[in-house]
């Protein structure tokens, strides 16, 4: 074992090629003590092609040994070689020692490969072998986890928080406190955010949005605070605590977190937004307007946007500035119906009245079955002496409509005057 002590030694000292190469140099003359503790000092050092075949000799020689069978196994796992690995857990029977663990490798494979169903089998048999084991309760509960399974999830999470609250790194109050929340237990998702001690940012953000869709606005703004004490560069908050603020009528709060998000995350089309009705509805119209337009020339598509800057331009009777915008915007390849309708309506205010007439023509295929619409595209075509026309779309506004007595006379009268 001196040569082994001393490949130890030349490890700890950062000294690994002198390392291995020593242990490369003794394996051909070692024992099969030896070799085996070579074999998990490889193991142990990401050398894993090394103790795989080391570890093949070895279950040559000794065909039945359990350790070696499981040691290769996870090996095999390692490598991402799952139908070697499958294939010698499959060898384990329920007489062998090593059977309840070959079943959870197993069932670790089938879920990584997608069979879910088989894996549940295999768990549920080690469960039924050995029924109090956390490991096999927090392997089912992470199966049934993975696959959405969160109220089935549940039971098993908690046998194990009861006895072994950190399994595998992993912090089941966490994993309780997402699945409850997703099945819409907020109080007990809440309750097991609280019972965790964990400053990690991603850890904070989420406790904090569990607690926004549970409506404990409280606790979202306490959260996400600390959470930007600790990492202000965290982009993701910014707009959650905005709206919580705003939510709970701290606008000014709102206001001032949504800037300070857009110094870190500028492209952020959502944050434009908030950050430009936080300010309209402070009073800062002319400031909020511009936020709303930076979020629109990030993302033209963004029809929230786009409808709030058409109805405060409309607010204030700037029809050139919606026809600006939407223009741009159908430029840009946005054809959306409402807005033809819209620039239709903002050309026939400034008396651009051809190109208002060109704009309901091609709004009409969009909205020939809205009786708004109609009425109103059949008026401005009697405006515009187009009587047949007009007479034909208040027919058809007058089948969605029929009890609207006022328009059926005007038809009536129009009717009439085109006979004389």
């Amino acid at each position: 074992m001196e040569e082994i002590h001393k490949a130890i030694q030349l490890m700890e000292q950062n000294k690994p090629e002198d390392a291995i190469n020593l242990l490369q140099s003794f394996l051909p003359r070692a024992n099969e003590e030896e070799k085996f503790t070579i074999a998990e000092l490889y193991m142990r050092w990401g050398m894993l092609n090394e103790a795989k075949h080391i570890l093949i000799d070895f279950l040559q020689s000794y065909p039945n040994e359990e350790e070696i069978k499981i040691m290769l196994a996870e090996i095999y796992i390692d490598l991402e070689e799952d139908e070697a690995a499958i294939d010698l857990l499959n060898q384990f029977t329920p007489l062998d020692e090593g059977y309840v663990e070959a079943l959870i490798q197993l069932a670790d494979l089938y879920q990584a490969q997608g069979l879910f169903e088989v894996s549940e089998q295999k768990l549920l048999e080690a469960k039924n072998i050995n029924p109090h084991e956390p490991l096999i309760d927090f392997a089912l509960g992470e199966l049934a986890f993975s696959v959405g399974e969160y109220q089935k999830a549940i039971p098993y999470y908690e046998k194990v928080w009861n006895v072994q609250p950190v399994i595998a790194d992993i912090e089941i109050g966490l994993r309780l406190a997402e699945a409850y929340a997703a099945t819409g237990d907020f109080e007990n998702a809440l309750d097991y955010y609280q019972s965790t001690e964990n400053d990690n940012p991603d850890h904070l953000f989420r406790y904090g949005f569990i607690a926004f869709r549970g409506d404990r606005l409280d606790i979202s703004i306490k959260v996400w605070e600390q959470l930007l004490e600790t990492d202000p560069h965290f982009q993701s908050v910014y707009y959650y605590l905005a709206k919580a603020y705003d939510e709970e009528g701290m606008i000014e709060e709102g206001y001032e977190t949504a800037k300070k998000g857009l110094r870190i995350d500028e492209f952020n089309k959502e944050l434009f937004f908030l950050t430009g009705v936080l300010a309209h509805r402070l009073g800062k119209r002319e400031e909020g307007l511009q936020f709303v337009r930076e979020s629109v020339s990030i993302d033209p598509g963004y029809k929230e946007a786009v409808l709030f800057l058409i109805e405060n331009y409309k607010n204030i009777e700037d029809n050139q500035a919606v026809i600006d915008l939407l223009t741009h915007v159908q430029e840009l390849g946005e054809e959306e119906g409402y807005y033809k309708w819209e620039l239709a309506k903002a050309h026939r205010e400034i008396e651009s009245f051809n190109d208002a007439l060109n704009m309901y023509m091609d709004a009409y295929n969009d909205f020939k079955d809205d009786s708004d619409f109609l009425k109103e595209y059949g008026y401005f075509l009697v405006e515009e002496g187009r009587i047949k026309e007009a007479t034909k779309v208040l027919t058809e506004y007058l089948k969605i409509e029929p009890v609207d007595i006022e328009v059926e006379e005007y038809l009536g009268r129009l009717k009439e005057n085109e006979l004389f």
